[in-house]
């Protein structure tokens, strides 16, 4: 005598939401409120004309002289503070981190880049023209102590280098925030079997160490470009309308002044959009290639 299984009917039961959405849910109203709806508002504001009728003058307004040479402009003035904060961030966070100092620097030098990184605006732009302006402290004990006018030499810190070195104060701690898990992942097992090998520690660094970062290097290199593209802040309070960005022009058009173009703003600002998402993106590809090392 066998035993008979009877197919007994089960009743699916009804998915409940999970409890962990709850925990993302004010990132999705943030996003959707101050991204996501703002962009599309942009969008069609961007063709739309002053009648209110669908036109492709905002666009290509882009395409003028002016407009083209803020572009460009913001482009050069994001490429060089990205590539001098990269730089300068990498071989901070490789001193912190690979190098022989005291541990204790590490957690200090982290601190104060977190801290940095978010300093900007007007504090920034006024802390650097105390320091850097015409009577700064700076220039000031430059002038009377050491007879070095920076002024008369060239400098000035309402131009294209004064504003890429204003940049460069929250470039630098982001790299290194950015970087450091990278270097972290830097095993000392590597260089140990490099050295057992015979390698010298330059030849570690340029046949090993350097290829495994140089992904997390380009990703990084990418966000910090956006980041310093996007800004305005900073910018309008340390050089005003004397230097001819998109954000400052941006600023122009919808301000209210004679200026303003409503449409052409949003034309603007799609354009921003268009590269700091671009430059996003490539951040997002680059850094999931290189977890691919890490792992």
């Amino acid at each position: 005598m066998t035993d008979t299984v009877i197919p007994t009917a089960t009743t699916a039961r009804p998915r409940r939401l999970s409890f962990e959405w709850l925990g993302v849910a004010p990132f999705i109203l943030f996003a959707v409120m101050f991204l996501i709806l703002p962009t599309l508002y942009l969008v069609g504001a961007a063709f739309v004309g002053r009648d209110g009728q669908l036109t492709l003058d905002n666009i290509a307004g882009l395409f003028t002289e002016q407009i083209l040479a803020a572009y460009w402009i913001s482009i050069r003035i994001s490429g060089a503070s990205a590539i001098l904060g990269a730089l300068a961030g990498l071989a901070i966070a490789l001193a912190i981190i690979r190098g022989r100092l005291p541990d204790g620097l590490r957690s200090a030098v982290m601190t104060f880049s977190g801290v940095a990184s978010n300093f900007a605006g007007v504090p920034l732009a006024f802390a650097f023209i105390s320091t850097l302006g015409r009577l700064g402290l700076v220039t000031i004990i430059l002038k009377t102590v050491f007879d070095i006018d920076i002024y008369r030499a060239g400098f000035n810190i309402l131009s294209f280098w004064g504003l890429t070195l204003t940049y460069l104060y929250f470039q630098i701690p982001l790299m290194i925030l950015m970087i450091a898990p990278a270097i972290d992942g830097l095993k000392r097992e590597w260089s140990e079997a490099s050295q057992t090998l015979g390698a010298t520690p330059l030849q570690f660094w340029l046949y090993v160490g350097f290829p495994i970062l140089w992904p997390s290097f380009l990703g990084t290199l990418s966000l910090l470009f956006a980041n310093a593209f996007g800004a305005i802040a900073t910018a309008y309070a340390l050089t005003g309308s004397s230097l001819n960005i998109v954000p400052i022009l941006l600023y122009a058009q919808i301000r209210g002044d004679a200026l303003q173009n409503p449409g052409l703003g949003a034309a603007l600002a799609l354009g921003m959009i268009i590269i700091t998402a671009a430059a996003n993106i490539l951040y997002l590809v680059i850094s999931a290639r290189a977890e691919r090392w890490m792992r």
